[in-house]
């Protein structure tokens, strides 16, 4: 849980010239048998920690919660314990405005 990793870094999301992001929802699954935590990162820094149970799921709405200006990096982690082994699925909704 001490070191999160990035799901994938070819889902980094930059917010593109001329326009604002905003987060709508976080969805995600958990088949482990552990407690992970997906971790949104905005340019380097967490953003938003979403604990997702062991063989759990989770919905969160973000709707209209903050503006993402343009140039904005957006970049998903996961933190599990060492040796937890699953699979996860994480759906994150933006919408660009």
């Amino acid at each position: 849980m001490d070191a999160p990793y990035p799901v994938a870094s070819a889902l980094r999301y930059v917010v593109p010239d001329g326009v604002v992001a905003q987060p709508v929802y976080l969805r995600g699954g958990n088949t482990s048998d552990e407690l992970v935590c997906v971790i949104l990162i905005r340019d380097g820094a967490p953003m938003r920690y979403f604990p997702i149970g062991a063989k759990a799921g989770t919905h969160v709405s973000l709707r209209v919660v903050e503006d993402l200006e343009p140039g904005t990096t957006i970049d998903l982690f996961v933190a599990a314990p060492d040796g937890a082994e699953g699979s996860l699925v994480v759906d994150l909704g933006l919408v660009e405005v």
